[in-house]
């Protein structure tokens, strides 16, 4: 009798036991899916996640999953779905069980909550493309974590001594964001990918990191040492301040007082070079033309300035293929094809075999030798797919024109801007992100090819002509730096970043600034040019901005691309890469080369849909 009743009593306890660890279990996935369904309920999204607590959460809800027993949540997926707004704490935070967390290019602002770094098993953090801002290494930190991508957001602050003690990190990504301060010694043996680049770092670069390539840190003004420049022996101690003034290791302690002959003399010459200055704006203003966006122009044909005596001095380059004279050229039928910040482009017709475009530019700052010299080297920078190419160039006192090759498809603004009425063809997202990154492709020859102080500088959408096939190749090639104007009407300068309306100077990272502004237009649908009868200029990078936080994000994409299926996380990367561009800081922004690199990294595979990214791919292996 006695072993019959310990044998029950055995068995009683056990199954006590295991129905105990199974309400254990069910009330710990119980738990979970609270956590997900009050994130859900706060963070508003523009796909449906389908998360309901009606159907099973590990097999049925989006972007979920669990452990093989079914028992915990281990990692999240939810890349692009148009979550926007800020992550509450206690929602997220609470699956201690989490491994992958993935919210990358999304909208997501604020701050992180401190609960979901210091998630005690997270082992993967994936939050780039979206826009939090704060300090986030104040925070803990899971002492798993191997993966830490927070990329493309606007975090700050230091990066912190204490990072070094995440011994299991393999992977670290902070680039494009506010990060301040000295880079710490990071002698971490596991780390495999290091990128700090596009920050507001300092100082000199640990041994340590050293081993790391150069574009693991560019994009830092004041940081220095291998595999970067040498530092200065005058560099000063690394500033907690971005404002640093590189003045301020000249001052001398000793401060010598100037002669009073000194301070007459300085006076005397300063005196002079005002009244020079003056003179000089009195004479300009009195002899030149007129000289801003939009004026008055003849109506006369593109060669009336052109003189008897210069007749047939059309210069071509080598390898044209046209076989004509200037005789011919203006004897052609031409017709306005429309007048730009620079002059008039006029579409030519000598033949039913030959068509080409006209440029008739005014207000040429510079005398004929120096023209003739800087159309030639244009003229072999414009050898490339996606340049427009120029063919000849004519320069007399009166009339100076450019030949180029004739673009049957027109320009990207009249596909985006044109008829968007009833039987409009609109423009897909596919051709959309071809054009951008054939544009991008051109630009970044330009400033490859064309030298360091080299630039375009008149990006538009008017301005980037297409092919029958819609190739898009960048036109107006080098003729800002012989104007002696800057178009200064608002409808002319919606492209221009902050600094070059401030100092009227072009910069290879002002045109990177033309090119965000050209890929919110691509992605919005909005010109940044006046609405009609208006005189201010829609600055798009603002309005796009507001938007986003102002959690309307839907409100941002072209109505034409939202139709379209399984395009809003490559719209939202191309989004975060033209805000990236618009950066006000031009130091902050990225090269042109690197724009190039992150477009074609929108699309790692050839299929249009579903196209997983390296970190998709890695997924499933929830170890490091």
């Amino acid at each position: 009798m006695e072993n019959p009743t310990k044998l029950r009593l055995l068995t009683t306890t056990t199954f006590i036991l295991l129905l105990h660890n199974f309400f254990l279990a069910a009330a710990d996935l119980n738990s979970d899916a609270q956590a997900l369904l009050k994130f859900a309920s706060t963070v508003p999204h523009l796909r449906k996640l389908n998360w309901n607590p009606t159907i099973p959460i590990c097999t049925s809800w989006v972007g979920i999953k669990c452990n093989d027993e079914g028992t915990r949540v281990i990692a999240i997926h939810l890349p692009g779905v148009g979550l926007y707004g800020q992550i509450p704490p206690d929602s997220i935070g609470k699956l201690d069980a989490l491994r992958i967390l993935s919210l990358r290019s999304n909208f997501l602002s604020g701050t992180l909550p401190s609960d979901i770094p210091s998630i005690p098993s997270l082992q993967s953090l994936y939050l780039q493309h979206n826009n939090f801002s704060g300090d986030i290494f104040p925070l803990p930190l899971s002492s798993q974590i191997s993966v830490l991508d927070l990329s493309f957001n606007s975090f700050s602050g230091n990066i912190p001594k204490t990072i070094k003690n995440l011994t299991r990190l393999t992977s670290l990504n902070l680039q494009f964001n506010s990060f301040s301060g000295a880079l710490p010694d990071l002698n971490l043996t596991k780390l495999r990918l290091l990128n700090i680049s596009h920050n507001m770092l300092n100082g000199s670069i640990p041994f340590s990191l050293q081993k790391f390539p150069v574009s693991s840190f560019e994009g830092n003004s004041l940081l220095c040492g291998p595999p970067l420049s040498q530092c200065s022996s005058l560099t000063s101690p690394p500033s907690p301040s971005p404002n640093y003034l590189p003045s301020m290791p000249f001052r001398s302690k000793r401060h010598k007082k100037l002669s009073i002959g000194a301070i007459v003399g300085i006076a005397v010459g300063g005196f002079v070079l005002l009244v020079l200055l003056v003179v000089f704006l009195f004479r300009w203003r009195v002899e030149s033309p007129s000289s801003h966006c939009g004026k008055n122009e003849k109506s006369d044909d593109f060669g009336s300035g052109v003189q008897a005596s210069e007749k047939n001095k059309l210069v071509f380059f080598d390898g044209s293929a046209y076989n004509f004279d200037l005789e011919d050229l203006l004897r052609a039928s031409a017709e306005v094809l429309g007048k730009g910040s620079y002059g008039t482009a006029y579409k030519a017709i000598l033949d039913e075999e030959t068509t080409v475009v006209v440029k008739r530019i005014r207000e040429v700052g510079v005398a004929k030798k120096e023209f003739e010299q800087h159309m030639e080297f244009v003229g072999r920078l414009g050898r490339h797919p996606n340049i427009v190419p120029l063919c000849a160039y004519y320069y007399s006192k009166d009339e100076k024109l450019l030949v180029y090759e004739y673009m049957h498809t027109g320009s990207l603004s009249s596909l985006l801007h044109g008829n968007r009425g009833i039987g409009r063809t609109p423009l897909d997202w596919d051709s959309r992100v071809k054009i951008s990154l054939e544009a991008a492709k051109g630009i970044a020859h330009i400033h490859s090819e064309g030298g360091a102080k080299f630039t375009h500088g008149n990006i538009k959408s008017s301005n980037i002509l297409l092919t029958r096939d819609l190739d898009g190749c960048v036109s107006d090639l080098g003729l800002a730096p012989l104007m002696n104007f800057l178009p200064t009407k608002s409808r002319c300068i919606g492209y221009y970043a902050p600094e070059v309306i401030e100092t009227r100077k072009f910069t290879q990272k002002s045109d990177v600034y033309s090119f965000g502004v050209l890929l919110l237009e691509i992605l919005t649908g909005k010109a940044p040019l006046p609405s009609s009868g208006q005189d201010e200029v829609v600055d798009l990078p603002r309005w796009v901005r507001s938007v986003v936080r102002e959690e309307w994000t839907a409100e941002v994409f072209d109505v034409e691309l939202m139709k379209q299926q399984h395009v809003e996380e490559e719209m939202v990367q191309m989004l975060q890469i033209g805000l990236a561009c618009v950066t006000r800081v031009p130091d902050m922004r990225p090269s042109m080369e690197e724009v190039v690199k992150m477009i074609v990294d929108l699309r790692p595979l050839d299929s249009s849909e579903n196209r997983p990214s390296s970190e998709d791919n890695r997924s499933n292996v929830v170890t490091p």
